[in-house]
């Protein structure tokens, strides 16, 4: 008499969620994160329709409203030129999203193959690579980025160029410590021992599971890179009059605290809300992407 199978069901093993499935499960049981990530959605439907949303044209001046306080015309009021603050907060969002996403961009895409190289070679490759990165390391990350800002010159570009070289020997560190902790793993042993080539073996079983941490450390770098380019557009380095940037916005606004604080509220709190939803994110997905959570 044969034995009967039993049909999977969605309690076996066999139905269970893949990883990113379940991690995206213990996300959502996280308000904070799930906060965080709303408002930073929000700021993202902000800077990509920009256009449609912002009431006024942000560098259109208005000599008959200059620092006029907030009211059913201008919302945010208006700043020294009779500009409207609700529209140039809306348009210097663009501004720092663009500044926090393209410079960790430049940061992974330098800093990832590096720190792989590094610890899948070790020897003296890592041993070099290692000394270089602790001599930047050795740089506070603001000071740097504002000593290769002023070097390249003011803008935004240049501004993005030198937050994401900055910002490179954190992940370089961070990919090479992954690095060597997963390449003494059994499976990786396994793959060398079935005669995979070393960069076979680098970028189809060290690089994806080492993915988590790195993606963490992207969502926190773009909270500290929003930042960097407030700083380094409130010092003239950044995004460029007329263009609208928070950063700036708050470097016209420290001459008129007294007068017109709104004129600095408002972009503060802009700066605020998208740093701390970038942060509450980014812990959320560290928590969500350990193995150990459940």
């Amino acid at each position: 008499m044969s034995a009967v199978l039993p049909v999977p069901t969605a309690s076996t093993p066999s139905a269970e969620a893949g990883p990113w499935r379940r991690a995206w499960r213990r996300l959502r049981r996280r308000r904070g994160a799930m906060i965080g990530g709303a408002v930073v959605l929000m700021f993202v439907a902000l800077a990509m329709f920009a256009p449609w949303i912002a009431p006024q044209d942000p560098i259109a001046t208005s000599w008959g409203a200059i620092r006029k306080p907030p009211g059913a015309e201008h919302w945010f009021g208006t700043d020294e030129i009779g500009r409207d603050v609700l529209s140039r907060v809306i348009w210097g969002t663009r501004a720092s999203l663009l500044a926090g996403v393209v410079s960790v961009s430049i940061s992974l895409l330098l800093g990832v193959p590096i720190g792989l190289v590094a610890g899948f070679l070790g020897g003296w490759v890592d041993a070099l690579i290692s000394r270089i990165t602790d001599a930047f390391l050795a740089c506070p990350f603001l000071i740097l980025a504002i000593a290769l800002a002023a070097f390249l010159g003011p803008s935004l570009t240049n501004a993005m160029i030198a937050i994401g070289i900055s910002a490179t020997p954190i992940f370089v560190r961070l990919t090479r410590a992954q690095v060597l902790n997963v390449k003494v793993e059994d499976y990786i042993e396994a793959a060398r021992a079935v005669g995979n080539p070393p960069l076979r073996i680098a970028l189809r079983h060290v690089l994806p599971n080492i993915t988590a941490p790195v993606m963490v450390q992207a969502t926190l770098a773009i909270a500290s890179a929003v930042i960097a380019e407030a700083s380094l557009s409130f010092l003239g380095l950044g995004q460029q009059p007329p263009a609208p940037s928070w950063g700036s916005m708050l470097n016209t606004a420290k001459n008129f605290v007294d007068n017109a604080p709104w004129m600095a509220i408002w972009p503060g709190l802009s700066i605020f809300g998208l740093v701390l939803s970038f942060n509450l994110l980014g812990d959320g997905l560290r928590d969500a992407l350990d193995p150990r959570q459940r």
